[in-house]
């Protein structure tokens, strides 16, 4: 018998999470915070964000902090996408922070589609960084799944995605 899944949320597990997002153009504020708090229940950005207006377009930052991973964990364990969640969490990784980008568009449908670097996706990327000690240690326990028993992953090893964002086959 197994014990229960141990759930992370980085919230008083000593990880910063600060969510943000760049709006451009004609993106709605509203829409943009919509699809963020899909992912990010709480995230409040708090900031007065000006609307766009027609030939004055400005680009603008919406961003909150210490926000939970609760939901953005659950929503990998559903999708079954942990091991690219820790390649992708991973790739910018130093001793205790680290970047990753998700697609906005697949976040309006409460959907994790991690950005594939240098792409610059229709729809626009929501930015998470995420700063802790032992920032390794937390992300390989949050994106642990029980197929890790029979094939085991950390970051950096040779299973992980290529810096492309290409899958390595497992032979």
């Amino acid at each position: 018998m197994t014990g229960p899944i141990l759930k992370l949320s980085g919230k008083d597990e000593g990880i910063q999470v600060t969510v943000e997002s760049i709006l451009s153009g004609a993106d709605s504020p509203e829409k943009v915070t919509e699809c963020i708090r899909k992912i990010f229940p709480e995230f409040n950005n708090g900031s007065q964000i000006k609307h766009p207006e027609l030939g004055a377009a400005e680009n603008q930052i919406i961003r909150d902090e210490n926000l939970s991973m609760n939901e953005f964990l659950m929503l990998l364990h559903k999708q079954q996408i942990l091991d690219t969640a820790l390649d992708s969490m991973s790739r910018n990784l130093s001793s205790d922070d680290t970047e990753f980008h998700i697609l906005r568009q697949a976040a309006i449908s409460a959907k994790i589609a991690f950005n594939i670097p240098g792409e610059n996706p229709l729809g626009g990327l929501i930015t998470i960084r995420l700063k802790g000690k032992n920032l390794k240690d937390w992300i390989e326990a949050a994106t642990w799944h029980k197929g890790r028993d029979s094939i085991p992953r950390s970051i950096d090893d040779e299973l992980a995605m290529d810096k492309s964002g290409e899958a390595t086959t497992w032979i």
